[in-house]
C-alpha cells in the first residue's frame, strides 16, 4: 500500500524559506509521478510542481517557476519541495501525491495517492 507523509510546513516571513519531505513507501516509484499541489481557503486545489522520478524531470506552475525546486533522493524514497522568496499568497496546505502512469498531469484526478498535507503559512 502506498503511503506518503508529508512534513517541514511551518510559518515563515515573506522573502523566507522552508523545504518539504514528502516520504514515500510501499511501491518501487522508479516509474512514477511525484507531484506537490497545495490549497488555500476557501479555493481549489492547484499544481505546483512535478518530477518524473526516474529521470528527474522537472515541471513548475508558472506561479512558482524561479522560486521553488522540486528534487528526488533515491535512497531515502523522498521528494523535497525547496520553496524560496516565499510570498503571503503562497499560504496553503501543501499535499504530496503520486501518479503511477508516470505521465506528468497538473490535474488532480491524474494522481492515484496523496498524503495528508503540511501547513505553510507566510506572514507579511
Amino acid at each position: 500500500q502506498v503511503q506518503l507523509v508529508e512534513s517541514g510546513g511551518g510559518l515563515v516571513q515573506a522573502g523566507g524559506s522552508l523545504r518539504l519531505s514528502c516520504a514515500a513507501s510501499g511501491r518501487t516509484f522508479s516509474r512514477y509521478v511525484m507531484g506537490w499541489f497545495r490549497q488555500a481557503p476557501g479555493k481549489e486545489r492547484e499544481f505546483v510542481a512535478a518530477i518524473r522520478w526516474s529521470v528527474g524531470l522537472t515541471y513548475y506552475a508558472d506561479s512558482v517557476k524561479g522560486r521553488f525546486t522540486i528534487s528526488r533522493d533515491n535512497a531515502k524514497n523522498t521528494v523535497y519541495l525547496q520553496m524560496n522568496s516565499l510570498k503571503p499568497e503562497d499560504t496553503a496546505v501543501y499535499y504530496c501525491a503520486a501518479d503511477p502512469q508516470g505521465l506528468v498531469r497538473t490535474i488532480t484526478r491524474a494522481y492515484d495517492y496523496w498524503g495528508q498535507g503540511t501547513q505553510v503559512t507566510v506572514s507579511s
